[in-house]
């Protein structure tokens, strides 16, 4: 039964599809190997200097936390269907591709705004969540948001606003 209290994960049926996948392969496969290199370890004789065994004990350990972290993310996933949306179609939200131009350094950028799940910077993709998600989302071509950063305020004027 998931905690009341668990976050959501906002992402895409296709994300959620992938999780379990991987959820699938570590509780079948992985296990299973894993399983192996204990058998094997043992067979090595005394536990207390047993390297191999400790290390298969330790990939245990980490396969078990991963498993567990997954589990978590499948029981409070939150699937977003871009087609169920209400928000005006030239408005910046989750699945929009926005086009922004940094006004400091007169830098053109293209982001696709994604739930945090599917996150990944260096492909373009933010978070609806990040500093410069949630001052993106709901803006229009046009407008100009300031983004509260590390490394201090970013100011973005959108160029065009894409959604599929």
């Amino acid at each position: 039964m998931a905690n009341a209290n668990a976050s959501r994960f906002k992402m895409s049926q296709e994300r959620l599809d992938e999780i379990k996948q991987e959820l699938y392969y570590l509780e079948t496969v992985r296990e299973k190997e894993v399983s192996e290199l204990i058998k094997e370890a043992r067979s090595f004789g005394d536990l207390s200097e047993n390297s191999e065994y400790d290390e298969a004990k330790t990939e245990q350990g980490k396969l078990y936390s991963k498993i567990a972290e997954l589990k978590v993310l499948i029981e409070n996933a939150e699937i977003v269907d871009k087609s169920e949306i209400d928000a005006p179609k030239d408005t910046v939200t989750l699945g929009s591709i926005v086009k922004v131009l940094d006004l400091e350094f007169n830098e053109e950028d293209s982001y696709e705004i994604v739930g945090s799940q599917e996150a990944n910077p260096k492909q373009g993709r933010i978070s609806d969540d990040s500093p410069a998600g949630r001052a993106l989302r709901g803006h229009r071509a046009g407008d100009t948001v300031s983004v509260l950063a590390p490394a201090g305020e970013i100011r973005l004027q959108i160029l065009s606003v894409e959604n599929k």
